[in-house]
């Protein structure tokens, strides 16, 4: 009966979790956890924190911030779509995915650039898109990198050949920059992200 109660009282308080990083796209600090929970000493909190991060439903990153584990939201998968021509489909839960489990490997490492320009268009990078980029992944030739070239940011295709390094746009209106003095690449992007309405 106490094992029932022990666990009612941790998926309320997952659940409380869960709606504060909902309603303020952001996880509690663990002052604001013993708020909610009423606890008022910081072992309780640290204790209650311990239980959850056991479960799944927080995690730490390095510096001991928490981070969603279980309580990001998830989206329903019901199978594939035909891009041809059209072919009978049933709906079928197929999976459920979280989209920061299907676009992000490394969260520490990674952040959101909106996009203005057209320089890479024919890579399906429109204006108004948002690129989701990786700081750690090490570059290849052949990717699509967040550089600064010569004191200027830009995103192109990262082009090696030997020494040589050469960023190429994606629209023939542009063209291929050459550093003169300096290149850093700041990272990679591992994702495009649209919205339609």
């Amino acid at each position: 009966m106490k094992r029932l109660q022990a666990e009612d009282k941790l998926k309320s308080r997952a659940r409380d979790i869960s709606a504060f990083y909902h309603q303020n796209s952001r996880m509690p600090s663990f002052s604001e956890i013993g708020m909610i929970f009423k606890l008022s000493s910081k072992s309780s909190v640290h204790k209650v924190v311990g239980k959850l991060v056991a479960v799944g439903v927080v995690s730490k990153d390095r510096k001991g911030r928490l981070i969603p584990g279980s309580i990001k939201e998830s989206v329903r998968m019901l199978g594939t779509v035909e891009a041809g021509f059209p072919s009978p489909a049933e709906e079928e839960l197929a999976d459920t995915i979280s989209f920061d489990d299907l676009l992000i490997k490394n969260r520490e490492a990674t952040f959101l650039l909106k996009v203005s320009g057209d320089s890479m268009s024919e890579a399906g990078i429109l204006p108004g898109d948002m690129v989701i980029v990786d700081k750690v992944q090490t570059p290849k030739s052949g990717d699509i990198v967040i550089a600064e070239v010569d004191g200027a940011w830009t995103m192109k295709y990262l082009r090696k050949r030997g020494e040589n390094i050469n960023l190429l746009p994606a629209n023939p209106k542009y063209q291929p920059i050459r550093p003169k003095n300096e290149l850093k690449v700041a990272g990679v992007v591992t994702a495009v992200v649209r919205k339609y309405r």
